[in-house]
């Protein structure tokens, strides 16, 4: 298939919600340097940090204007000088290269963000499988040490990041306690596999977790919300349990009582996956190599709650900002395999 010399893409031409920032444009399609690959989107799933982008608030800050849309399912139709981990025609998953992201037809690639889809997903979860899922196994697995039979306690449960660690929880052999807004992402939480799901809506995570561990805690508490969701999360913490600070998706950044933590003998443990591309891609390469296992076997499966097309972008991300969506939004192109 010949490459066009233009391409439509999402702008953020001025910073704002998702549904203001956003301009259709066509510009040019992106050309490979050193060690990068230009590809054909197939799929790119909508993350909170193309939100927090948009807005302005995020820790990567790209000039304007740029295209958000980091997470892709995308098919190798350039390799630059010194690519050698992708070919022409392979379909890949990864990270884009901003300014060139995946709300486009085309978007640029570095290579040591690429990495093979698995051939047992669709377009739309092979978008899927890299932040959330990645962030999870690694917050469980190298940084909590999750052990078969353990307590897991998720909250933003029936969200993108928590769809993930209930799945991966369930893989380890935990025992996985959901926590939801609401009934209709509490009963998604359930296909999801939870043993337990609570809607804090309705119910006190706290009083729900200690009946249910017949007063132990959650061993490992996996927190995207922040706040006083984390405070609250120390009252329900298992003696030696590890709390996995993820993000703060609630807009309010707690503080933490150390003092606290040294009486009930738990850990607070940070996660922030990004630097692990950096400061340790071997590991990165290591838990994509098992995420394509498990995938493969069945016992992770990425659930795309809404697939849409280019023109749907700026709606479906204002939904995420939102807090109205439940498992992943995709943006899929026609003739993927979705």
């Amino acid at each position: 298939m010949p490459i066009p010399s233009t391409l439509k893409a999402w702008s953020v031409t001025e910073l704002g919600e998702p549904v203001d920032a956003l301009q259709l444009v066509e510009r040019a399609v992106p050309e490979a340097g050193e060690g990068q690959v230009v590809v054909r989107v197939l799929a790119s799933a909508a993350n909170f940090p193309d939100v927090l982008m948009c807005r302005g608030v995020y820790q990567v800050k790209p000039e304007l204007p740029f295209t958000p849309g980091r997470e892709v399912c995308a098919e190798v139709v350039v390799t630059g000088p010194g690519v050698t981990r992708a070919a022409v025609g392979d379909r890949v998953l990864g990270l884009t290269t901003l300014p060139y992201g995946g709300f486009a037809e085309y978007a640029l690639m570095d290579q040591d963000k690429v990495h093979q889809a698995p051939a047992s997903l669709d377009d739309a979860q092979a978008s899927s499988l890299f932040i959330g899922y990645q962030t999870g196994w690694f917050g469980l697995h190298r940084l909590a040490r999750i052990q078969p039979g353990e307590t897991l306690l998720v909250h933003a449960a029936a969200g993108g990041v928590g769809s993930a660690a209930i799945q991966l929880g369930k893989a380890a052999g935990a025992t996985v306690i959901g926590v939801v807004g609401g009934e209709a992402k509490a009963e998604y939480a359930r296909k999801l596999g939870a043993d337990l799901v609570i809607d804090r809506r309705t119910q006190d995570f706290v009083e729900q977790v200690k009946v249910f561990t017949g007063g132990t805690g959650a061993d490992v508490i996996y927190d995207p919300v922040g706040g006083e969701t984390y405070q609250r999360s120390t009252k329900c913490i298992a003696f030696e349990g590890r709390i996995i600070v993820v993000g703060f998706a609630g807009g309010e950044i707690q503080s933490a009582s150390l003092n606290h933590a040294l009486v009930k003998n738990y850990s607070i443990v940070g996660i922030h996956w990004g630097l692990y591309n950096t400061k340790n891609p071997a590991a990165v390469d290591e838990c994509h190599r098992e995420l394509t296992r498990l995938a493969d076997a069945g016992a992770i499966d990425p659930f795309v709650s809404e697939r849409f097309t280019l023109d749907g972008v700026p709606a479906a991300l204002q939904r995420l900002a939102d807090g109205k969506t439940v498992g992943r939004v995709v943006m899929e192109h026609a003739g993927s395999n979705g």
